[in-house]
């Protein structure tokens, strides 16, 4: 009975001495925190990451289809290559070009949100602007190749719209155009702005959110006009969420392998070639090498969206 009694004072006594001690230490607490999970972002995020970019320096042989682990910098230098270079230019462009319309179209639906409304109204916008993101990626990017397709919604708007001609003279121009909507560049990049636009209208909306009222009245009261408001006070202080907001629009175009493969014009994109190189050839160090690019381009995208206090918005 004695020993039924002390064992839990005892173990509930070190409990509490080691709670104690932790308190006393709140660094080593932490780091016991966050051990675990910088573990496992270490070992298996950061170690397998590397393992494949490691894997961007072994040779592979095109007779034999395996790849040996002899170290070469060909596939790095492959990169450079008419082919291979005018993917790498076409994706950053679609990304770039994603970025800013992204950013047109979400800033007026943003401040709306942040400056006209409140409760329900709010909470319309909310689950408005998040509902497209619940559906299926891949069920949105099917849909839209039936929209854009030829005899589709998008043709029957625009010929009972009489703007027929137009569309046929964007679709005449190189680069833009195809045969259809949903063959055209126009489309792809449409298709783009739409799935992605959520991720740009929310931080565009948090950065207003924080905009105090105080500004604008004194704008106005010192005789600003709306233009010279938006452009003096409201743009400038929007600028950290439209950059933090560019982090995700950017980075997601870049990666995108599908669209790719269902809307628009023949040619690679960054990662439909890695997907080809791996899942189609083989080709294993290839497609490492193309996974660099990227990284690579993300990294230097962040450092300059980081100088417009992106990473405060996010």
């Amino acid at each position: 009975m004695e020993m039924s009694i002390e064992n839990p004072v005892s173990s509930s006594g070190k409990i509490r001495a080691l709670s104690t001690y932790l308190y006393r230490k709140p660094t080593l607490y932490l780091l016991l925190l966050l051990v675990p999970p910088l573990l496992w972002f270490g070992a298996v995020y950061l170690g397998s990451l590397l393992t494949l970019l490691w894997q961007g320096f072994y040779t592979f042989d095109d007779f034999t289809m395996t790849e040996t682990p002899d170290l070469t910098f060909a596939n790095l230098r492959a990169l450079f290559n008419p082919a291979n270079y005018d993917i790498i230019v076409r994706t950053l462009t679609m990304a770039v070009l994603v970025s800013l319309a992204s950013a047109v179209l979400a800033f007026p639906i943003a401040y709306y949100m942040a400056r006209y409304t409140s409760g329900k109204v709010k909470a319309f916008f909310y689950i408005a602007v998040m509902m497209p993101m619940w559906a299926s990626y891949i069920v949105k990017a099917y849909a839209w190749t039936l929209l854009l397709a030829k005899d589709g919604v998008a043709q029957w708007f625009l010929q009972h719209m009489g703007l027929e001609p137009l569309l046929a003279g964007i679709l005449s121009i190189p680069g833009v155009g195809g045969n259809t909507l949903s063959t055209s560049g126009l489309g792809r990049f449409l298709v783009f702005v739409y799935i992605w636009l959520p991720f740009m209208i929310l931080p565009i909306q948090a950065a207003l959110e924080r905009l105090p009222p105080s500004l604008l009245h004194a704008s106005a009261d010192l005789g600003a006009r709306p233009a010279q408001t938006f452009r003096y006070v409201i743009l400038p202080l929007a600028v950290p969420g439209i950059a933090a907001g560019s982090i995700f629009t950017f980075s997601l175009t870049l990666g995108d392998f599908i669209v790719p493969q269902l809307v628009g014009p023949p040619g690679y994109f960054i990662g439909s070639m890695v997907y080809a190189q791996q899942g189609a050839i083989g080709n294993m160090p290839m497609a490492a090498a193309f996974t660099l690019v990227p990284i690579v381009l993300i990294a230097i995208y962040l450092s300059i969206v980081k100088r417009l206090g992106a990473f405060d918005a996010l």
